[in-house]
């Protein structure tokens, strides 16, 4: 937070704030458990179940090539393990990912919040952020049709107080 007297000889104030973090584990497990919405049994199972069935009915009853009809029923049990370990499956293809291990800066001033790492740059205008969301362990931001997630581990106070004020605006 820096105090600044503007031309009126009015002490105003201008918060800024920055800091680094690492993209680990951790960090994509607590994003996941945050920002992923709950699903119902039948929505989570339902594009794998389908696959299965289809999969099942071109084996059993159809002169197309088996392993065509092999490869649906396969690919439906794939959709089915995946949704099942939904987290464990995201947070691996994170590890995997060429982002895993990367330092993440975020810089949070009056306008914007900007996160930055070598291969993203993300410059989120206040005036462009439609939903800013407190979560159990940190915030939500919808940007542009994207849910971004800044963790509470990364903030101090004064950054988690100034993001509950712009909240209120």
């Amino acid at each position: 937070m820096a105090n600044f007297i503007d031309y009126d000889g009015i002490m105003t104030s201008s918060f800024s704030y920055q800091t680094n973090f690492i993209l680990d584990k951790s960090h994509f497990s607590e994003c996941f458990d945050e920002s992923v919405q709950a699903q119902t049994f039948i929505s989570l199972y339902q594009k794998g179940a389908l696959l299965v069935l289809v999969g099942a009915a071109l084996v059993m009853f159809s002169e197309l090539n088996p392993y065509a009809a092999w490869f649906i029923f396969s690919l439906g049990i794939l959709e089915i393990v995946s949704s099942h370990y939904k987290k464990s499956w995201w947070v691996a293809r994170q590890m995997l990912s060429k982002v895993a291990k990367a330092e993440v800066s975020l810089q949070i001033n009056e306008e914007s919040i900007h996160i930055s790492s070598f291969y993203n740059d993300n410059n989120m205008q206040f005036s462009d952020i439609e939903r800013l969301t407190p979560t159990d362990n940190g915030w939500l931001i919808s940007h542009k049709g994207n849910r971004h997630y800044i963790s509470n581990r990364c903030l101090d106070e004064p950054s988690k107080a100034f993001l509950e004020a712009k909240i209120s605006h």
